[in-house]
């Protein structure tokens, strides 16, 4: 394998560094004790660290977020599985239709689907339910789990799940010993990956939310319209932190390579 000169190496670090530029300004901004957004700063404080565990609106909303991107991520993984499974594994008339009506989300404006989602909510009578917020989030992150799911079923050996049946295992053994464990590491990362695209939705959750459901993009939304403080540079380094140590968790168990391309620790 050749290796990369110097200047494909200065490349990428300049690469890097200005991917990296925005998020290490907006950590550093948040440890300022100054009033408005200071930088450089002569000094560190923790005092709007502190203001966010205060500030109830906020701290409401980080706990609509956590419990909406647990649940629509667990929602479109358990869709996103059998769904795969059948795609990749069976051919029947409409499953190219089946596969596209699943991806279509990735490429519909999120700005449309929230017009159509609070048209729908409002003729069913479900505006401002938390339950059909979940539903709209796990129906635009199911693509990001199914992917990765498809991928890590393509190319599967289906030889020990032969051997199994061939010894009396029923379907249910043979999927929950053999078969889930296979993919496993494809399904976390899909499980992450919606996780993380439902935690971070603001677009269309501005048209589905409610003044009690209002999630934590949304709420720094409202916040920025209104007050520019390093109170939402301290926001977002937490969001920034909890991230952070979700992939290092995730790389730990199971490694990142393996979950986001498929390759072998």
């Amino acid at each position: 394998m050749s290796k990369n000169g110097p200047l494909a190496l200065a490349f990428n670090a300049l690469v890097i560094a200005f991917m990296l530029a925005p998020l290490v300004v907006v950590c550093v901004v948040a440890f300022t004790p100054e009033n408005t957004l200071t930088l450089p700063t002569t000094e560190f404080s923790l005092r709007w660290f502190r203001a966010v565990f205060e500030h109830s609106d906020f701290m409401q909303s980080f706990w609509n977020s956590l419990w909406l991107a647990l649940a629509s991520a667990t929602i479109a993984t358990l869709l996103a599985v059998p769904a795969g499974m059948a795609i990749t594994r069976y051919a029947f008339p409409g499953r190219d239709f089946l596969n596209a009506l699943f991806l279509s989300p990735l490429i519909i404006p999120h700005l449309v689907l929230g017009v159509a989602l609070l048209r729908m909510f409002a003729l069913v009578g479900g505006t401002g339910s938390f339950g059909f917020l979940i539903f709209a989030h796990a129906l635009i992150v199911t693509p990001y789990t199914l992917r990765l799911v498809v991928a890590a079923l393509v190319g599967f050996d289906r030889s020990a799940e032969q051997a199994a049946l061939s010894l009396g295992a029923s379907q249910a053994t043979v999927f929950r010993r053999i078969t889930l464990p296979m993919i496993l590491p494809g399904v976390t990362g899909g499980w992450l990956l919606a996780f993380i695209n439902s935690f971070d939705e603001v677009t269309m959750s501005i048209f589905v939310t409610s003044p009690s459901t209002v999630t934590l993009p949304v709420r720094m939304y409202m916040y920025a319209t209104e007050s520019i403080d390093p109170l939402m540079a301290a926001v977002s380094a937490l969001m920034v932190a909890v991230t952070a140590v979700a992939m290092i968790v995730l790389d730990r168990l199971y490694g990142l390579d393996r979950v986001l391309v498929g390759g072998h620790k």
